[in-house]
């Protein structure tokens, strides 16, 4: 997991909310495929401790991310979730996502194959000449993170 993180935060953003030493939530992006032309999207994923659920935490989580993604230069974002999972949906589509795709029996959890979903959510006017987005370790020291 570590690894992980520390490959995540050279380019990407990986926040975390913790209470009292114990995480309670994390969300992190990273990037949506490899070649150049998709440089302006980014996939997204949250994850809220299950004692945690239920207190606005992932849609703090998701806010903060969305907003660096936005000063970063991201014009997407995407969410893949796997099926079923009705509060990721809610989550998502409360957060303005769109489902855009279902990909059949592409992923294999829990000893059964899931579908998994995938939303969109567009994080800004698509400029013609884009500049390049700006990566989050140059980044870090000017985003304010609020509570």
């Amino acid at each position: 997991m570590q690894q992980r993180i520390e490959k995540a935060l050279t380019q990407y953003p990986w926040l975390v909310i913790e209470e009292g030493g114990r995480i309670l939530g994390y969300t992190y992006a990273t990037g949506h495929r490899d070649r150049m032309a998709y440089q302006w999207s980014a996939d997204v994923s949250v994850y809220v401790h299950q004692q945690a659920r239920r207190r606005g935490i992932a849609r703090r989580l998701y806010t903060a991310l969305l907003r660096i993604l936005r000063q970063s230069g991201y014009f997407n974002a995407y969410a893949g979730i796997a099926l079923p999972n009705q509060g990721s949906v809610s989550l998502h589509e409360a957060m303005g996502f769109t489902q855009v795709a279902v990909y059949e029996q592409v992923g294999y959890k829990h000893g059964v194959w899931r579908d998994v979903g995938w939303w969109h959510l567009s994080l800004g006017e698509h400029l013609t000449s884009p500049d390049v987005p700006r990566r989050f370790s140059e980044l870090r020291e000017e985003i304010k993170i609020e509570d």
